[in-house]
């Protein structure tokens, strides 16, 4: 009996040993990969932003709910994105139930709108769908052939347009994605903990797999899609949580390319205590 126990817990240890080591050789792959993509960007096909003719018409869209304390904070700097105004337009994607919330978010994009800014705001009569709902309604009406999203939370710098729409002169290509940075990296040791891991599947792992032509994943904000890749994938649909990992993988499928910018930063902020980080890991873990 106790002979059996003991090869029990030796083949236990054994198969844990060796899955440790093809996981091994998985991350030792993906470094393989980022250490060999340096000069891939530097040779790819680009718009030329000083030839007016080049220049494509964007989309950003702003998909909101209940950011009172940061709403003000993100159209101030989507005000200062540096584009021509007459190819941006800015969609507000609405879906808050708090009236003074919205009343002020209204207020902010009316005075916007007075500066010659196309910005619009857009509220939906029920919440379906979520995010993916509004979304999709918005992309209904958008003017632009490519379409940037950002959450409430993330703050591109003014340039950042200029730095990714330029790929998309490559026509097999669907979506450009950024790399998330961290404006509070240093705030405590949980948001230290926190940008580590990040950090690690934004270069890494993103990057890696990018090298080599694999699948990688949309990550919700930050990011840029061509509409037509949007629409050939099957549109946004909200019948899972995670909406961008879905509709990446169908846009892969048809044979879309992705494009990641490890050297293109979107700064946003971290959760800075355990139960909204915990929320946070929950709910992408679930979805």
């Amino acid at each position: 009996m106790g002979l059996t126990i003991a090869y029990i817990i030796i083949g236990i240890y054994s198969t844990s040993l060796l899955l440790i080591f093809f996981y091994s050789l998985a991350q030792l792959n993906l470094l393989v990969n980022y250490l060999g993509n340096k000069k891939i960007n530097e040779v790819a096909p680009k718009y030329n932003l000083l030839d007016a003719k080049e220049i494509p018409f964007v989309t950003i869209q702003l998909p909101i709910y209940n950011e009172e304390y940061v709403v003000e904070r993100l159209l101030e700097n989507i005000s200062k994105m540096e584009y021509p105004k007459s190819k941006l337009e800015i969609q507000v994607l609405d879906d808050s139930t708090d009236k003074l919330t919205v009343e002020e978010t209204a207020g902010r994009i009316k005075a916007l709108q007075e500066t010659g800014l196309d910005i619009q705001h857009i509220r939906r009569e029920n919440r379906t769908g979520y995010k993916a709902g509004a979304l999709k309604e918005g992309l209904k009406i958008a003017k632009g052939d490519f379409i940037a999203i950002f959450d409430a939370d993330f703050l591109p710098e003014y340039d950042w347009l200029k730095k990714t729409v330029i790929y998309f002169k490559d026509e097999e290509i669907g979506v450009v994605q950024t790399r998330w940075g961290h404006i509070n990296r240093d705030y405590s040791t949980l948001t230290k903990i926190q940008a580590f891991a990040l950090d690690a599947h934004f270069t890494l792992e993103q990057v890696g797999r990018n090298a080599k032509g694999h699948f990688i994943n949309f990550n919700g904000t930050a990011g840029i899609w061509r509409k037509e890749c949007i629409l050939d994938a099957g549109n946004w649909e909200g019948d899972t949580l995670t909406e961008d990992l879905d509709l990446s993988y169908r846009a892969q499928l048809k044979n879309w390319k992705f494009k990641y910018l490890e050297d293109v930063e979107t700064p946003a902020e971290l959760p800075v205590v355990i139960s909204a980080a915990r929320s946070q890991q929950f709910r992408w873990n679930k979805g």
